[in-house]
């Protein structure tokens, strides 16, 4: 007997493609009110066929993610004798009491211990980020390795050093403000274990501090959609785009050719201190690698309450994705693995598909809002109606059903609030800014001297304590 879930997808797609039809019937002028319809951006024939072939291909996107995620399953774990030797490395910058909890339950995790490696890197925090990674080593003895970093130099520094102190044959990145779960670990080696073309997997991320405002409870509605249902269908043609610095694991082998790349890596000749995780996937891609969802690796990870915070993280991730965007569009079209590339390739014209959509809608806003409101307005609803529904269902049919009304919640408030933030980044992706943290006033931390003087790992870089 056909499942649940196969039934409601199907259900899904049957509504996509009617939408899709009623669209295009728009363009052909088939309908009354087709000359009205806001997404006629420019005027004549040429624009509208452009405009019809542009809804066709994000139609057609969604249809065939949609037929991915249905067959998507998670890859079984094995047995606990397989399991690998594996380094969990967690970079903490200003993290305060949350990087104690986040080793805590790391080190809670149902792996077997002799097997499993902590290391805390201390990114030059100036408040007392260090005093509670002190206190996580007390409690937890020497399955916790600490490094604390002179100053501060970035995520991507703080990660390399953690890297470079390494045992495992699987490191597996976590933030400083996640949470993980007993099985995590175990369900991240797996796809390792099984297959040796795996270079990464994704884990799957939702909302630690969801009870703390609107703007927590939307995101885990799209986290939930940009996991279960995006990375779920880029699972299935072995290319996730982007492994997120929540929760990621590697194999160090592959890690180990591409680190001073990565480390070096510069865009419009500077240094490229954000994206770390997606320009690690795409040199892993690169190498002829696969990349993975493992759906049942869970992490729960602190977000953004403010609306000033959240667009700020939004314009970094944005940033990040024209830059990793241009940077996998350099190999994709090669020969860059041996396994079927049609996937990956599809999933760049997707990003690609994703830029070009953003000023586009904002010319659509500009020039057709102000002579027809009421139709752009009635249009902008059925629209965030439709395409919402997606994100609402798969959040019902896996978690919960009234909370799914925050998809539409989010679709709204993503028109009105957070529209200008992918044209901007397009158009100020040379700025590396990280945005989201702050650098309070520098304090002594108890036990730990505040040092400031630049030494070097790599050659510029060491860490100035290390347990």
């Amino acid at each position: 007997m056909e499942s649940l879930s196969n039934r409601v997808f199907k259900l899904i797609l049957i509504v996509c493609i009617a939408c899709s039809g009623l669209i295009v019937g728009l363009y052909w002028g088939r309908l009354p009110w087709a000359s009205t319809s806001w997404i006629q951006v420019f005027a004549g024939q040429p624009g509208l066929w452009f405009g019809a072939l542009l809804l066709a291909l994000v139609f057609a996107e969604l249809v065939w993610r949609i037929v991915l995620a249905v067959q998507y399953r998670p890859i079984p774990d094995c047995e606990s004798s397989l399991l690998p030797q594996c380094t969990v490395i967690v970079p903490a910058f200003n993290e305060g009491v949350q990087v104690y909890k986040t080793l805590k339950s790391l080190a809670a995790s149902d792996y077997p211990k002799k097997k499993l490696q902590i290391i805390a890197v201390d990114d030059g925090s100036q408040d007392d980020t260090w005093t509670w990674i002190k206190k996580a080593r007390q409690e937890l003895g020497k399955g916790l390795k600490i490094i604390r970093l002179p100053q501060n130099q970035g995520k991507r520094h703080a990660l390399y050093a953690g890297f470079l102190k390494s045992t495992g044959g699987v490191l597996i990145t976590v933030d400083s403000d996640s949470m993980v779960e007993p099985l995590t670990l175990k369900h991240m080696v797996a796809p390792f274990v099984q297959d040796a073309r795996v270079g990464a997997v994704a884990g799957n991320v939702r909302v630690l501090n969801r009870d703390r405002g609107m703007i927590p409870r939307m995101l885990d509605v799209a986290f939930v959609y940009s996991f279960d249902f995006i990375r779920a269908s880029q699972s299935m043609v072995n290319t996730v785009m982007c492994t997120p610095g929540a929760l990621s694991a590697y194999r160090r082998s592959v890690v180990m050719q591409v680190l001073p790349e990565w480390l070096h890596q510069k865009y419009c000749g500077r240094p490229a201190n954000i994206g770390e995780d997606r320009a690690m996937t795409n040199l892993i891609l690169r190498q002829g690698n696969h990349v993975l969802f493992q759906q049942n690796a869970m992490v729960y990870t602190e977000i953004p309450v403010t609306y000033t915070k959240l667009c700020k993280m939004y314009l970094r991730w944005g940033r990040s994705n024209v830059r990793e965007t241009i940077a996998m569009s350099r190999f994709a079209f090669k020969r860059f693995r041996k396994t079927s590339m049609v996937g990956a390739r599809i999933n760049l014209l997707s990003g690609w598909l994703s830029l070009i959509k953003s000023p586009l809608f904002v010319i659509a806003l500009v020039q057709i809002a102000p002579r027809n409101f009421i139709v752009f307005g009635v249009s902008i609803l059925a629209g965030v109606l439709v395409f919402q529904s997606l994100s609402a269902g798969i959040y019902a049919w896996k978690y919960n059903r009234s909370s799914a009304l925050w998809a539409y919640v989010y679709g709204i408030y993503g028109f009105l609030g957070l529209f200008w933030i992918k044209p901007y980044a397009l158009v100020t992706s040379h700025r590396s800014g990280w945005l989201t943290r702050g650098n309070p006033a520098p304090k002594q931390v108890q036990g730990a001297p505040l040092l400031t003087k630049q030494s070097s790992l790599m050659p510029d870089m060491h860490p100035a304590h290390q347990a």
